[in-house]
């Protein structure tokens, strides 16, 4: 049994590494041909950059292919790019521009990994005979009694399990994550020692099809209907102000709301059929239970039997929580104090082990129910 899992000698063992351009997957790459491996790197141009980032700080386009072409050339591995683009527009662009013009709060990172990242590039290295599909991400995998499970990377602040919930037990069993167990710190190390182009490359930032991180640019070009004005409400439902266009809010938004108050005011929801926006307090903010939509289970229903943690953002705590299991959806009881949890993010099941936190799965938030709105507004928001 090599390094990877797989009885095979390393010489005989195909990958295909992913490889955006970056430092993290540039390092996978170098590692899998040191340590033996038959790799092929692919590279998919996602999107056409014409407007790129000024810091140069996205991914999967321009300067970022020629990157990792060019680490492919040093470490001597074979190179392939794919042209996923009309893909990405359909399942990733237009997916993320339906649901900020639905009042949602967009992941099109988790939806890019769930579409062309791990089920179509999964699907080609299947066609290349790869014995696996080998990735940067920070997260780990660990078999027990034969059964892959993916838990929390080692380096907690690159942790990115959050953007990986959607990940079936088919794709984690043909997955590899070697960063898993170190620091990214480690990672730039590795770099510099192996003397790779990409060493001191700053990471992506933005999402990468919105330049500078300006999503209305993109959400104008596309759906300018979404600029429409409208009219802001208070928690009772009565009118205080007008905003331009429901694609400039976010639940939890206090900037931009421009309506004088003694206490600050908050975008607690947003109605996207009337095309209203709701602000209230921070209080107001505060949800107790969600309805989710779209689950991915990992492993057994029998380990939410008890209380178990949640993420409902990337960057959030764990919280203590409840679920309740419906057909093709859940209901989750939040036993923590969070605010400001918004649909269209993702909420991420975990559970605590000696091995770590180990993913359980997740779904797509679908509503929030608030108690400290109006009993009208709240019928009428949580009956959609």
């Amino acid at each position: 049994m090599n390094s990877l899992g797989i009885n095979k000698p390393k010489n005989e063992t195909k990958v295909v590494v992913a490889m955006s351009g970056g430092v993290d997957s540039s390092v996978v790459a170098a590692l899998m041909k040191q340590e033996g491996f038959d790799v092929t790197g692919i590279t998919l141009k996602l999107y056409d950059d014409t407007k790129q980032s000024k810091e140069g700080r996205q991914c999967c386009a321009g300067q970022d292919i020629l990157d990792a072409k060019r680490v492919s050339e040093n470490i001597n591995i074979n190179h392939k790019i794919l042209f996923y683009q009309k893909k990405f527009k359909t399942e990733v662009i237009d997916s993320f521009i339906d649901s900020y013009a639905a009042g949602e709060t967009p992941i099109p990172c988790v939806q890019c990994n769930q579409t062309v990242k791990f089920r179509d590039l999964f699907k080609y290295a299947k066609e290349l005979k790869a014995d696996a599909l080998v990735t940067g991400h920070y997260v780990s995998r660990i078999k027990v009694n034969s059964h892959a499970n993916m838990y929390r990377a080692k380096d907690q602040n690159r942790d990115q399990s959050y953007f990986l919930f959607s990940t079936t037990q088919e794709q984690l069993d043909y997955l590899r994550f070697p960063l898993g167990e170190i620091d990214k710190s480690e990672t730039r190390l590795i770099a510099e020692k192996l003397k790779l182009n990409v060493a001191t490359k700053p990471d992506s930032q933005d999402i990468c099809f919105v330049p500078n991180g300006d999503y209305a640019s993109v959400i104008k070009k596309f759906r300018p209907e979404s600029f429409k004005s409208g009219k802001i409400l208070d928690i009772n439902g009565r009118e205080i102000g007008d905003h331009e266009g429901i694609i400039n809010y976010t639940i939890g938004q206090r900037k931009g709301i421009k309506i004088a108050s003694n206490n600050p005011l908050y975008v607690v929801n947003i109605d996207a059929d009337k095309n209203t926006i709701i602000v209230g307090n921070k209080e107001c903010l505060e949800v107790k239970q969600i309805r989710l939509r779209d689950l991915n289970i990992l492993g057994s229903k029998k380990e939410f039997n008890e209380t178990i943690n949640i993420k409902v953002r990337s960057t959030g705590r764990l919280l203590k929580a409840k679920i309740k299991f419906l057909d093709n959806s859940a209901d989750v009881e939040i036993l923590d104090k969070e605010t400001g949890i918004s649909p269209g993010q993702a909420c991420v099941f975990y559970s605590k082990d000696d091995l770590g936190d180990k993913l359980l799965g997740g779904g797509w938030i679908h509503k929030t129910y608030n108690k400290n709105l109006s009993t009208k507004l709240t019928s009428e928001i949580n009956a959609r």
